[in-house]
């Protein structure tokens, strides 16, 4: 039978996270990365983020310098709100992402909408990046 190294460092953590019950003991703060659909179709670009608990208040989006940053705040509930809790799971949670816009995407036209957990980012594209239709050249 050989001998198994563990990591002193790995076990103590694993069993102070298992044993952390109070709300005192647990991060208040939770930071995720959402998951994000790209779509492009011929007059736009798509986005849907998923950032399910949050409030389109809570939602924030900025263009600067052609970088389109979406982010989301949610604050943690007051002591008086927590009264009557024998556990309390809910934190407060925020998340950042940054795209770099093309530049055939119009910065000034883009739109937004939250509906049921999914933010919806519609980027229009610049007239010159559509798709032309096709035509005749004469030759003279």
């Amino acid at each position: 039978m050989g001998l198994v190294k563990v990591n002193p460092n790995l076990v103590n953590r694993v069993f102070d996270e298992f044993f952390q019950t109070t709300p005192a003991a647990r991060p208040v703060v939770q930071t995720s990365v959402p998951a994000v659909n790209v779509k492009e179709t011929n007059d736009n670009f798509e986005l849907e983020v998923a950032a399910p608990g949050f409030h389109k208040e809570d939602i924030k989006i900025e263009v600067n310098k052609g970088v389109l940053t979406i982010s989301g705040e949610q604050k943690a509930a007051t002591a008086e709100q927590q009264s009557g809790y024998t556990r309390r799971e809910f934190r407060a949670a925020n998340f950042s992402r940054r795209f770099t816009l093309p530049e055939t995407a119009n910065d000034a036209q883009i739109s937004a909408q939250y509906n049921n957990g999914i933010l919806h980012v519609v980027l229009p594209k610049k007239e010159e990046a559509k798709p032309q239709p096709a035509r005749l050249i004469a030759v003279g």
